[in-house]
């Protein structure tokens, strides 16, 4: 199948809302230009009529105008050639495509070719996901990876010496192209997995689990991560903007989770949760 890529012009402060609407519709690719964003989604789940929807419920806050590109599946990795570059966590880790030099200055590195699937870095999500686990202890534990997309966020986890990851995604491309990460990256303690967290199979418990999908599907599967961690476990959640940061901290506290720390980049947050002690 092939994609549907929105090039969209807008400002940066209705760009960050746009990507989130369009986020909850289907899209699960974005790259930044100077000018706004562009926006990729199969060409089977594109509606047109939904984008547009989308643009005039916030047109009171400015001015987004887009064009309409259709990609052959052939031609997804020329694109992401011309305009994917490494992500560098200072002194910690870089994140590169195969077609990228390596840099052994960085104490970590890895290989990530996106192809359609979401999570190169790129996106502040996913860099403050990897900042969180950057700072975790790791060693010889379990961890399962919601959402995995790419399958970076369960990469990381293995080189920085956790004993096992499940990881699952709803969507078959991103299991594809999750595989041959993990593969590029010499992974072989990572298990991934086609469907929803009620589908997939899990461990009884895990010592960690991490998701960084969208608000309200954060919201509506909180309860099935909490199913699989026990007491003194760590949920680390993101996808979503600052100002949800309330609602998100009082579902998790309802389902007996504290915050122990959040980050922010550019508005989006990644807050990490453990599992407190049954009273």
């Amino acid at each position: 199948m092939d994609f549907i890529e929105l090039q969209i012009k807008t400002s940066r402060d209705l760009a960050d809302i746009l990507i989130a609407e369009l986020g909850e519709i289907g899209f699960d690719t974005f790259e930044e230009t100077d000018e706004g964003f562009n926006a990729y989604i199969l060409e089977g789940s594109f509606k047109e009529a939904d984008v547009k929807e989308i643009i005039q419920k916030y047109s009171f806050l400015g001015i987004a105008s887009y064009e309409k590109v259709k990609i052959p599946k052939e031609n997804w990795n020329q694109s992401w050639e011309t305009n994917y570059h490494p992500i560098e966590i200072p002194g910690r880790c870089r994140v590169r495509a195969s077609f990228h030099k390596p840099d052994p200055s960085f104490p970590l590195e890895i290989v990530i070719n996106p192809k359609m699937s979401f999570g190169t870095g790129h996106h502040s999500t996913t860099y403050l996901m990897m900042e969180l686990l950057l700072d975790s202890d790791l060693q010889g534990k379990s961890v399962f990876d919601f959402g995995t997309g790419t399958g970076i966020l369960a990469i990381l986890a293995a080189k920085l010496g956790a004993a096992h990851i499940d990881a699952s995604d709803i969507d078959e491309w991103c299991i594809e192209n999750g595989m041959e990460n993990i593969a590029i990256n010499d992974c072989s303690n990572i298990k991934i997995q086609l469907g929803t967290v009620k589908e997939v199979k899990k461990n009884p418990s895990y010592d960690l689990a991490i998701a960084n999908i969208n608000r309200n599907v954060l919201l509506e599967e909180m309860p099935d991560y909490a199913a699989v961690l026990p007491e003194g476990s760590k949920l680390y959640l993101s996808g979503f903007y600052e100002t949800d940061l309330p609602v998100i901290e009082e579902k998790a506290s309802s389902l007996g989770f504290r915050k122990t720390t959040h980050r922010v980049r550019e508005k989006w947050v990644a807050a990490a949760f453990e599992k407190k002690a049954v009273e």
